[in-house]
């Protein structure tokens, strides 16, 4: 008998599903760069991880941030161009890094090295410009040297150092979490920051390049914050004037919770604060809406995730990956096309090895995480239009709310996407839908109804991730690909498809 049923509304489209909601963040932390993606100092040869690079190219990651995070704002982008032999060490402020957990920069790891393994992945790079230690010609001069294709003193710097022709980088965060360790600064403080940055950043894109350049601003994960830093650009010296065009938070969830101690009401909480991820979009959207328009300003999560307790600075904020966390991650991934309309990048915190990374690396080991596999079957939303789902589920009162502010968790929740090639009104195109089963404790039997198609006469294919897993298994070298998805049964009678989903599982439908 169900107890769960999903009807997708295949003409309600929310928005398009950009590849950008898939994207990744990395920092000069821990092991994330040093020992996760370069091979320790190496002067000779690229120095990149292979294997981590060939996981991160299967897994077709759509952007990458760098090179923070904290450290962006005391990272100096001259430091880490030319030689290897020649760059300088610096302090790194913000965390140690690398296998021995140094804190110091050895700046062997800088923008040809983070842009040439963009472009080796197929990647978007995001650059977050130094606002807290920097200055305006800093950042324009950055801009300069990996966009113009003239031949100014940084450009023909840019050639000697072995690359011809302009990296084209599209993204520009001016400043990170500029409210705290990007600077302590009021929202009104941040807000003149970044007019003042912005003013030389953004003449380069009236002389300098011919292609689109996108700046995004930083906000607070509490509107109240973020509501001074717009009225303070609405109230600007030229009356209201907003130069960006993204406005970031950041969400964190999980932080009083080990996985490896953990019991089914922790599992409860933890879920509870990713859905709550949600209502944080909706609160920071309606604060652009009260003064600019999300139709002008799209909101990034450009870091989210889970982070734990043992994810320390002494410890390289590194943490176990379990199917509880990859199973977060898949509902954060489906409240982003539940607001395809407003969110326009996501960026997971990190990478490789730091917090809920996607990929982890041990000695001359490395593998894919559980979350990483929940990015891959998430894949064919890209390129999609997101549509509505209407979800009628069985819910449990949670035992304390932790940061979600909710007293139950729906125990089934899902979304949808409808293929490019499909109309309104026509049965062409793919509807794929991702199925979480919240439940860590039971089985639940789910009734999918998909708006004008007959699931009898149409192709359905299915795929369930840990059906066999428990929720707090650690992923290791030795047994990452038993996280892989398996094929999952499903009926089509009726008119609608039936799929049984066992507990703390992600699943993949896919109707055509």
């Amino acid at each position: 008998m169900t107890d769960a049923e999903i009807t997708i509304h295949r003409d309600a489209t929310i928005g398009h599903v950009g590849p950008e909601l898939h994207g990744h963040f990395s920092e000069h932390l821990g092991r994330c760069i040093y020992d996760g993606m370069w091979h320790a100092d190496e002067a000779d040869g690229t120095g990149y991880r292979e294997d981590v690079v060939d996981l991160l190219e299967a897994l077709d990651v759509p952007v990458l941030r760098w090179p923070g995070g904290c450290f962006a704002d005391d990272y100096h982008w001259e430091d880490g161009v030319g030689p290897r032999e020649d760059r300088p060490r610096r302090r790194n402020l913000s965390w140690a890094q690398g296998s021995e957990q140094v804190p110091e920069e050895s700046n062997a790891f800088g923008t040809h090295e983070f842009l040439d393994l963009c472009e080796r992945i197929d990647a978007e790079p995001y650059l977050a410009v130094n606002v807290g230690s920097g200055d305006p010609q800093e950042a324009a001069d950055w801009v300069e040297y990996c966009n113009y294709d003239g031949e100014t003193d940084l450009a023909e710097r840019r050639r000697a150092n072995g690359r011809e022709e302009p990296y084209e980088v599209r993204y520009w965060g001016i400043g990170n979490e500029n409210w705290g360790c990007g600077g302590n600064m009021t929202p009104e403080q941040y807000a003149g920051e970044y007019r003042r940055f912005e003013t030389y950043v953004g003449r380069t894109t009236r002389h300098l390049v011919d292609h689109d350049i996108e700046r995004i601003v930083c906000g607070y994960r509490e509107p109240e914050w973020t509501r001074k830093l717009l009225e303070a650009f609405a109230s600007g010296p030229r009356g209201p004037h907003f130069p960006f065009d993204h406005l970031t938070f950041h969400r964190y969830y999980g932080r009083t919770i080990s996985v490896p101690e953990a019991d089914d009401a922790d599992y409860d909480q933890v879920l509870a604060e990713a859905l709550a991820t949600g209502d944080r979009i909706e609160r920071i959207a309606a604060t652009v809406d009260a003064t600019a328009t999300t139709r002008d300003v799209g909101v990034i999560v450009d870091e989210w995730g889970a982070w734990h307790p043992e994810a320390t600075a002494d410890s390289g904020l590194e943490q176990p990956g379990t199917p509880l966390d990859a199973l977060s991650a898949a509902v954060v991934l489906n409240l982003f096309n539940h607001h395809a309309d407003v969110v326009t990048m996501g960026n997971i915190a990190q990478t490789v090895n730091v917090l809920q990374c996607l990929v982890e690396t041990d000695g001359e080991d490395a593998w894919a995480r559980p979350t990483y596999r929940v990015f891959d079957l998430f894949t064919p939303h890209r390129n999609s239009d997101a549509v509505t789902t209407t979800v009628e589920t069985p819910t449990r009162d949670l035992a304390q709310a932790g940061d979600s502010d909710r007293d139950d968790l729906p125990l089934v929740g899902a979304s949808a996407s409808v293929g490019m090639s499909a109309s309104v009104g026509s049965d062409d195109g793919e509807t794929f839908v991702t199925v979480t089963n919240r439940d860590c404790r039971a089985a639940h039997t789910v009734r999918l109804v998909v708006d004008g198609v007959d699931p009898a006469a149409a192709t359905v294919d299915a795929e369930v991730l840990f059906a066999d897993r428990a929720p707090d298994e650690v992923a290791t070298a030795e047994n990452a690909d038993s996280f892989a998805a398996d094929q999952l049964p499903v009926e089509t009678d009726s008119g609608v498809v039936t799929v049984e989903l066992p507990p703390a599982t992600v699943a993949a439908v896919s109707v055509r």
